[in-house]
C-alpha cells in the first residue's frame, strides 16, 4: 500500500482518484481540492505532491522537505493581508500583530509570481508545483490572470484549495480536476482529534456543532475558546436569560471589546449565536447577532456596536429585531 496518504482519515474517493493519477501516470495541469477547512485537504495535497514528485512509493525526505516549504520546485500560496505596504500570509498574521477585521485575499502579484513560478524550468523535479491555498480568496483581477496561465498550463502542476468552489469562477473550475473532500463522521474525527485535556473534559456542544464534522476547525473552535476570558460566556449568555441593567451592558462591552481583537470578537458572537439557539431558538435574536456580526465586519468601533447590541438584548429578547 502507498504510504502518501497513510495519515488521512477518510475521503476515499479522494484518495481513490489521487492514487488512480500517480499510478497510471496521467496528470491533469491542475486539480481543484474542494470540501469545508480542516478536514485533511493540505495533508491529501501533500501526499499527492510528494507522489508526483519521487513516485507511488513516496520519499521521507522529501516528504520532510515539502512540509518544511523546503523545496525549489514548490511554491505554496495563501490568502495575505495588506499591512503597511507589505503583503502577510494569513498563516502569519496573527504572529505579526495584524489587524484582521478584513478578509485576507489572493492578489493579483501573487498569482503573477505563480505565473512566472509555473513558467520557469524547474531545478530538482521534472516539473515545479504551486498550490493555491484558499483559492475561492482571489479577487478579480487575480482570477482573470489565473484563469490566462490555466490556458496555458505548460509543464507545470497546480493545485487549487478551496472551502467555497462556487465562488470561483466557472471557467476556472472547468479547467481543474474536481477531487472532493467531504465531512468526517463523528468515529474518524476522534482519530483525527484528541479529546481535550484529560479524558474526562468534553468539548462544550456548541463547539462540536461549529466545527459540523471538521477536526481543523474543532481545533480552531478550541484555540477561540480558551482565548474567552474567564466569565465572559456565562455574562452574555445570563445577559439574555435574565436581562441586565444597562450598566452592566457597557461593562460588558467595554470588557469584550479591549480583551479581544476583532477576529475573536467575530468568533465569539458565532459561539454566542449557536448557544443563544440551542437555548431559545428565537429568530430575533440570530437577526440581532447577524446584524451585529456585519456591523463588526465593518468599520463601525467594535466597543459601539456591542454597547447598542448588548442594551437592546439586556432590554428584552423582544427588542433585539
Amino acid at each position: 500500500m502507498s504510504p502518501l496518504f497513510a495519515h488521512l482519515v477518510g475521503h476515499g474517493q479522494a484518495r481513490t482518484l489521487l492514487l488512480a493519477a500517480l499510478e497510471q501516470g496521467r496528470l491533469a495541469p491542475a486539480y481543484l481540492f474542494a470540501g469545508p477547512n480542516g478536514v485533511g485537504r493540505r495533508l491529501a495535497a501533500m501526499g499527492f505532491l510528494e507522489g508526483v514528485l519521487a513516485g507511488i512509493h513516496g520519499d521521507e525526505a522529501l516528504r520532510r522537505r515539502l512540509q518544511q516549504g523546503n523545496h525549489p520546485d514548490l511554491l505554496w500560496v495563501e490568502p495575505t493581508y495588506l499591512e503597511k505596504g507589505q503583503l502577510v500570509p494569513r498563516s502569519q498574521a496573527e504572529a505579526a500583530g495584524v489587524s484582521r477585521r478584513s478578509a485576507p485575499q489572493l492578489r493579483l502579484d501573487q498569482i503573477r509570481e505563480v505565473s512566472r513560478f509555473l513558467g520557469r524550468r524547474p531545478l530538482e523535479a521534472e516539473r515545479c508545483v504551486v498550490v493555491l491555498d484558499g483559492a475561492e480568496a482571489m479577487a478579480e483581477a487575480a482570477a482573470n490572470a489565473l484563469l490566462k496561465t490555466l490556458e496555458e498550463p505548460g509543464d507545470g502542476l497546480l493545485i487549487l484549495i478551496a472551502s467555497a468552489p462556487e465562488q470561483l469562477l466557472s471557467t476556472i473550475r472547468s479547467r481543474c480536476q474536481l477531487i472532493p473532500f467531504g465531512r468526517l463522521r463523528p468515529e474518524e474525527i476522534e482519530r483525527v482529534l484528541p479529546p481535550l485535556s484529560g479524558q474526562e473534559l468534553q468539548d462544550p456542544i456548541e463547539l462540536v456543532q461549529l466545527a459540523a464534522g471538521s477536526p481543523g476547525a474543532l481545533q480552531e473552535h478550541r484555540r477561540h475558546w480558551q482565548a474567552v476570558p474567564e466569565g465572559v460566556a456565562e455574562r452574555l449568555l445570563q445577559l439574555v436569560d435574565e436581562g441586565g441593567d444597562p450598566l452592566q451592558a457597557l461593562e460588558l462591552a467595554r470588557d469584550l471589546s479591549e480583551a479581544l481583537d476583532g477576529e475573536q470578537q467575530q468568533w465569539l458572537v458565532q459561539w454566542w449565536q449557536q448557544a443563544l439557539w440551542n437555548r431559545h431558538r428565537e429568530a430575533a435574536i440570530m437577526r440581532r447577532l447577524n446584524r451585529l456580526s456585519r456591523q463588526l465586519q465593518a468599520y463601525v468601533q467594535p466597543r459601539l456596536a456591542w454597547e447598542v447590541a448588548l442594551l437592546e438584548l439586556a432590554g428584552g429578547r423582544e427588542r433585539a429585531s
